[in-house]
């Protein structure tokens, strides 16, 4: 007779179910062995040195291990190849580098195998150390890209091997591939993300896009951003952890296939095993030579399916740098010859770009403008403000002699924008947190109030028949729509454009705003460009080369043809061949094609 099971033995067999089914794991899992994951005799082998490392200011008061991969084969003559990755080693990386390098199936090519950091503890014996695994690796921004370059790589460099070899490794970042799995693979590919000229090869295994840190966003912001010359290996297995952050499995699946809609090449190992690195072991030899493949020829940029980009966008028109060493540029607009004038708000000077594309200075006191915009008669319109103490608060206009006439006297503000009829409109923020007021100045010298409240108004805009005004909100991720009523004044106020956030912000930091011809709403972020469809819906993100803390101000387009976008970035100005043509607020309005909804 069969005797029934206790109930405690039961509840217990019960939880070993439900705790296997939630985690996905495989009972067994078998892999061949690359015949470059076992030592070969007659095969040089290289030398692994581990350091420590309990400097960094980026992660302050953390403390790591890392490790040191030297080839036989490697010496100080040439700067090597680089692989990093996290967590240590891993997937018998040293023997596989030792076959791969010696049967030129890769280039010589120093490893370094880096641990996270953690603050250890006063006492560990009765506290507990931080563990800063998570915060380093699963987060979004270029914290962690900005460690190795400016830390850890630079210490590697100070080291030796045992014989005395100098170590020096290549900036090129085609020379450049990182690796991990689970979080350390979503920490490989953000470092690429964030810094595609430094990292350009990644292998990611059993990878966590998932939202721990906000790495699940990565398949959608994929889809949007211009492509990035980066090659990508992907490794997961169908039973990978299923649980609170999301489905890994599904999740490497939704990316693999957002970097194939985006053009990057890309190659994925798909199996059934669980979250643990046997697989990504057995696969390793297989993923370097891929990423080494036809190795120095570099990585190139891939063409993306999103067609509101490549409506946007002309194939091998880049960014070109326009003018440098300024202290802090806004302000840009174009009049109607495709003229283009920005600021340089700190020095209280205004720069042309011709036709030509030379640059000239303005022989004018800009009395620190911010804004900048063209009338219909061709007169240029400034706005200037307290910005940095200066008391000066006035609307200027300029002929086309640069003769200056006060519009507005004791009105300041952040930006401007002249509608055809002649009505003026500007931003006044009070800082972030105070509610900004938005003014219009008809052509008889009247000032209204038109709305409040908006924390830190900033760029305005109209849509292409002038109907609508588009406003940016500094302070938070929202672009603001207002109906255009006869009279000048606004209605129908709401919340329009839904912007990007980086990891590292807490808001988008939207600033200047156009529109193009066929409506499209253009934002400059800290995010770069954002987008937006006619319905406040970013379909696309086009980075900007920056500097300081990345914020692009201000855009414009400009050119004979209206077809040139120009961007300000701190102390820069950058522009670009596109395929679209601004709309122009000093020509009549005029009704753009409906969007699709």
């Amino acid at each position: 007779m069969k005797k029934k099971l206790s109930s405690k033995i039961y509840s217990f067999l019960l939880f070993l179910i439900i705790l296997n089914s939630a985690y996905g794991q495989s009972p067994t899992e078998t892999y061949p062995e690359d015949a470059a994951s076992v030592e070969h005799v007659g095969v040089p082998k290289g030398e692994v040195l581990k350091f420590t490392f309990e400097h960094s200011k980026i992660f302050p008061g953390t403390w790591r291990e890392y490790w040191v991969y030297v080839p036989a084969q490697y010496s100080p003559d040439k700067p090597a190849c680089v692989y990093i990755n996290q967590d240590g080693i891993q997937w018998k990386a040293p023997i596989v580098f030792d076959n791969l390098i010696h049967q030129k199936e890769m280039p010589i090519t120093i490893g370094v195998f880096v641990m996270h950091g953690k603050v250890r503890a006063e006492n560990g014996d009765s506290t507990l150390d931080r563990f800063n695994r998570s915060f380093e690796y699963d987060g979004l921004g270029d914290n962690y890209a900005r460690f190795l370059l400016e830390e850890l790589l630079p210490e590697v460099e100070k080291q030796k091997t045992t014989d005395g070899r100098a170590i020096k490794l290549s900036k090129n970042g085609n020379d450049r591939a990182i690796g991990g799995s689970s979080s350390g693979a979503v920490c490989a590919f953000t470092a690429a993300w964030e810094r595609p000229k430094e990292f350009s090869r990644v292998f990611s295994a059993i990878g966590t896009y998932v939202g721990l840190r906000g790495a699940d966003r990565y398949s959608t912001l994929v889809r949007k951003y211009e492509p990035k010359p980066i090659k990508i290996f992907l490794q997961d297995g169908t039973n990978d952890l299923n649980i609170y952050a999301g489905d890994w499995w599904k999740a490497n699946e939704s990316m693999e296939r957002s970097l194939v809609f985006s053009g990057y090449e890309v190659k994925h190992v798909w199996g059934e095993g669980g979250h643990n690195g046997k697989h990504g072991t057995s696969i390793f030899p297989e993923a370097m030579r891929w990423l080494w493949k036809d190795y120095p020829k570099p990585v190139m940029q891939g063409e993306s399916k999103n067609q509101f980009l490549s409506d946007i966008l002309l194939p091998n028109e880049g960014w070109e740098l326009v003018g440098e060493g300024y202290s802090f540029t806004e302000g840009t607009a174009a009049n109607a010859k495709g003229e283009v004038f920005y600021q340089d708000i700190p020095n209280a000077k205004a720069y042309k770009v011709g036709l030509d594309g030379k640059v000239t200075l303005l022989p004018i006191d800009t009395k620190r403008a911010s804004g900048t915009a063209f009338a219909k008669d061709g007169t240029m319109v400034t706005i200037t403000s307290s910005w940095g103490g200066y008391p000066v608060k006035q609307i200027i206009s300029y002929d086309g002699a640069l003769k200056a006439k006060v519009v507005a006297d004791s009105l300041g503000g952040n930006d401007i924008v002249v509608a055809y009829n002649g009505n003026i409109y500007l931003t006044q923020p009070d800082g972030s947190e105070k509610p900004s007021k938005l003014f219009l100045v008809r052509p008889n010298g009247e000032r209204l109030v038109v709305d409040s409240g908006i924390k830190f108004a900033n760029g305005l805009a109209f849509s292409p028949d002038q109907t609508q005004l588009y406003v940016t909100e500094s302070a938070s991720h929202w672009v603001w729509i207002y109906q255009i009523k006869p009279d000048g004044t606004l209605a129908n106020k709401q919340r329009f454009g839904w912007l990007h956030v980086l990891d590292t912000a807490e808001n988008a930091w939207s600033d200047g705003i156009k529109c193009d011809r066929e409506g499209r709403i253009y934002v400059t972020s800290r995010s770069g460009i954002q987008v937006l469809d006619q319905t406040g819906r970013v379909n696309a993100i086009i980075p900007v080369p920056t500097t300081g803390n990345g914020q692009v101000s201000n855009l414009c387009f400009g050119g004979e043809n209206f077809d040139i976008l120009y961007a300000s970035s701190n102390d820069k100005v950058y522009r670009r061949k596109v395929k679209v043509k601004g709309a122009n607020t000093f020509e009549a309005p005029f009704k753009p094609a409906a969007p699709k909804l």
